[in-house]
């Protein structure tokens, strides 16, 4: 029976790769770290024996930016991740690992993580598709945490349908993961088939400012008139908070992750801290200090209130539009 299952899944018999910070039964898992050189769980993520039960085949665990800090896939102990595409630019990060395999044809699909970007990032200067999922529709259990708040697992593949499918395997309520969702799993491959015509593509004046690159930009604008085809509605819309996005990230993801860190104190887990990457002790750090006395309401508390303000900004942007269109990076890919 069990066979049989297998065999009727669109999955069955497809390679995929992980990114290396799923822990996987006696499979070393290191989330690109040193500190982890040596660790081989005694347990499966939930999301990776999915995709076991479902037939789909690991071919390997990709590099990545350690512990997911960073958005080049530099941040590394094994050795940056070069795009697949000119061998002198980042893959993106911090699942870069994943992209490149999926753009040099190594696999089908690929898991990755989105805290800040790391799945959207390397997806668009890999020239793939990857899904940044809400918030719990898949679980987190057996991750290696960055973030907790913001971590998100999902797929990447070459195209949108690929990702559809995947994501109808591994999304679902977990009983080890108490922060997944409970809500039905739609047969994401059918709703794509659904007409999107008269739809309404919100176009946030603030993304397409200052800092965007022409190239970036045009890009961006050719694919809005190849969509006015499908007779879709755009409309232009703000996000007034925009500009603090980025340094209320960098208040509350290196907070959550100084606190998961924590436990990687070459006692309980891993080797000594004096492995961590520069980058990652400098988010510790800047963790460290937002949370300690004096500092917590300053800084901390003050970030996860402009935290609810975005909430309420993308809620009222979402009531006059069905989807929002904007750039993944200002930039194509830097030069490593």
């Amino acid at each position: 029976d069990k066979t049989l299952s297998k065999a009727s899944s669109k999955l069955h018999g497809i390679p995929f790769v992980l990114k290396d910070a799923y822990v996987t039964k006696n499979i070393k898992t290191t989330s690109a770290s040193f500190v982890l050189k040596e660790y081989i769980p005694q347990y499966n993520a939930t999301v990776y024996q999915k995709l076991l039960d479902a037939g789909a085949i690991l071919v390997g665990k990709m590099n990545m930016d350690a512990w997911g800090h960073g958005g080049s896939s530099e941040n590394t102990d094994f050795g940056s991740v070069k795009n697949p595409y000119n061998l002198e630019r980042s893959a993106g990060g911090s699942s870069g690992g994943n992209a490149a395999a999926i753009a040099s044809r190594m696999c089908v699909f690929a898991i990755g993580e989105d805290t800040g970007g790391s799945i959207r990032n390397p997806a668009s200067w890999c020239n793939i598709s990857g899904l940044k999922v809400t918030y719990g529709r898949v679980s987190r259990y057996g991750t290696i945490a960055y973030a907790s708040s913001f971590d998100s697992v999902g797929p990447m593949a070459k195209s949108v349908e690929d990702l559809a499918i995947v994501l109808e395997t591994i999304a679902g309520k977990d009983k080890y993961d108490a922060t997944s969702s409970p809500n039905t799993v739609l047969k994401y491959s059918q709703e794509m088939t659904k007409p999107i015509k008269d739809i309404v593509i919100g176009i946030p004046t603030e993304f397409f400012g200052k800092g965007l690159e022409k190239e970036v930009s045009d890009e961006i604008m050719a694919a809005i008139e190849r969509m006015k085809t499908f007779r879709v509605k755009f409309k232009k819309i703000s996000i007034p908070l925009f500009d603090y996005g980025l340094p209320v990230y960098y208040l509350i993801g290196p907070s959550e992750t100084s606190s998961n860190l924590g436990r990687y104190d070459g006692i309980r887990y891993g080797q000594e801290r004096k492995y961590f990457t520069e980058e990652t002790a400098r988010r510790i750090m800047i963790g460290t200090y937002a949370l300690s006395s004096g500092y917590y309401d300053a800084y901390y508390k003050q970030a996860q209130k402009v935290r609810t303000l975005f909430i309420e900004e993308y809620k009222k942007a979402f009531t006059q539009c069905d989807v929002i269109i904007m750039p993944v990076m200002p930039t194509p890919a830097v030069k490593l």
